[in-house]
C-alpha cells in the first residue's frame, strides 16, 4: 500500500472517490469482469493493482475493475453503505483491526484457499477465512535522514519538544495505519494513552486522511517524519537507489499490520472471485505485492529483492490482542481520540 512514487497521483485519487479501471470496460462488455474494492494506493498507477490486473488477465481472460474510494476504512464503509447492492464483487486491503466490524456487518462470504497452505498460520488473522491474509509489515515511523539526525527511539520519545510540529499521522476514521497507531498507543499505555496523545499533539504537523496523501507531504518536504510501515525505505532503494528515508526502529517495539482480502457475500461472480483470492496468493502476485505495494508477502516462498534489506525487521514485535478491541470498543477509543483533539 506504500511505495512514495505514487503518491502524487494518489493525491488526486484519495480526493474523491473514484473508480479506476485496469482495461476497458468497453472491451470486457462479452466476458466476466470482476469488481475489485480497495483502498487508493492499490490500484495507482504506481500501485500493484495494474499490474495484478494484467497478470490476472493473461492467466485467467477475466478482466479487473478497481473502485478506489480511499482508504480501508473507507473501503469498508462504502461496502457497508452498499450492502446487498451486488456493487462489488472482492475487497482487497481490510485488516485484522477492522475484521470485527466487517464481520458483524456480515458483508463478507467464506473462502478457505487451497493456496493457503503456503501461509504460516500466525499470519492467517481470521479462522472463519471471511478475510485472508495476502501482505504484511510493521507500523513504524519513517524520516528524513537530511532533517532529523537523532531519530526517536521510542513512542514517549516521540512526543520531545525536539520534534515539534514535524509528524504527519493519519485519521483513525478513515485510515487503517491511523487506527493501528492508535491502538498501538493504547496497548503501549493502556488507560493512560489519552495523556500520551496529548503530549504527542505538539509533534503532530497534521492528519491526514490517508496514509497516501500523508505520504506525499512526508516526501515532498512539508514534514520530516511520518506514520507508515518498515518496509518503506525499500522503495526508495529499489526504486531512486536512495537511502535518504529510514525508519525509527523503537526499543518497546512495533506492531505489525496483516492486510486482508475476501469475497463479497452476494456477488454474482463468485467462480472467478474464487479465482482471483487464489492468483493473489500465487508467486507471481505476492511477488508484485513486495515490489510493488511495498510490503512483506505472506507467501513463504517468495524471494524478495535485496532492496528489501533496508525494511524494518523489528527486534521487538507488539502483539495487540484484537479480542480486545471489537468494533464496540474500537468505535469508543475513537470517540475519546476526538474528545482529546
Amino acid at each position: 500500500m506504500k511505495p512514495s512514487a505514487l503518491v502524487c497521483i494518489a493525491l488526486l485519487v484519495c480526493s474523491f472517490p473514484s473508480i479506476i479501471s485496469a482495461l476497458s470496460q468497453e472491451e470486457a462488455s462479452d466476458e466476466v469482469t470482476l469488481t475489485v474494492y480497495c483502498y487508493d494506493s492499490f490500484s495507482s498507477e504506481w500501485g500493484p493493482g495494474p499490474a495484478i490486473a494484467g497478470a490476472f488477465y493473461q492467466s485467467t481472460g477475466i478482466r479487473i475493475v478497481f473502485n478506489a474510494p480511499g482508504d480501508a476504512v473507507t473501503v469498508l464503509n462504502q461496502l457497508i453503505l452498499e450492502k446487498n447492492s451486488g456493487h462489488a464483487d472482492v475487497v482487497v486491503g481490510l485488516d485484522e483491526n477492522l475484521l470485527d466490524r466487517a464481520l458483524n456487518a456480515e458483508v463478507l462470504a467464506v473462502y478457505e484457499s487451497v493456496k493457503l497452505s503456503r501461509v504460516p498460520p500466525d499470519l492467517i488473522f481470521d479462522k472463519s477465512h471471511h478475510l485472508l491474509p495476502f501482505d504484511y509489515g510493521h507500523f513504524a515511523i519513517c524520516y528524513d535522514s537530511q532533517v532529523v539526525k537523532n531519530p526517536p527511539t521510542s513512542l514517549e520519545d516521540l512526543t520531545s519538544g525536539q520534534y515539534a510540529k514535524s509528524l504527519v499521522i493519519m485519521d483513525p476514521r478513515t485510515s487503517t495505519p491511523g487506527l493501528g497507531f492508535l491502538l498501538w498507543t493504547v496497548a503501549a499505555f493502556g488507560e493512560q494513552w489519552p495523556d500520551y496523545w496529548r503530549e504527542l499533539i505538539p509533534t503532530i504537523l497534521t492528519v491526514a486522511n490517508g496514509w497516501s496523501q500523508g505520504y506525499v507531504l512526508f516526501t515532498a518536504g512539508e514534514a520530516s517524519m511520518v506514520l507508515s510501515y518498515g518496509t518503506s525505505p525499500a522503495y526508495h532503494v529499489e526504486y531512486e537507489n536512495s537511502h535518504r528515508y529510514k525508519v525509527a526502529e523503537f526499543s518497546d517495539g512495533h506492531p505489525v499490520q496483516i492486510e486482508g482480502m475476501g469475497i463479497v457475500k452476494g456477488t454474482k461472480h463468485r467462480k472467478e472471485a474464487e479465482l482471483f483470492i487464489d492468483f493473489m496468493l500465487g508467486m507471481e502476485a505476492q511477488y508484485l505485492l513486495a515490489t510493488r505495494n511495498i510490503m512483506l508477502p505472506v507467501n513463504q516462498d517468495v524471494v524478495l529483492p535485496d532492496s528489501f534489506n533496508a525494511a524494518l525487521r523489528p527486534a521487538e514485535t507488539i502483539d495487540i490482542d484484537m479480542r480486545e478491541f471489537d468494533s464496540a470498543r474500537i468505535d469508543q477509543l475513537i470517540r475519546q481520540w476526538r474528545e482529546v483533539f
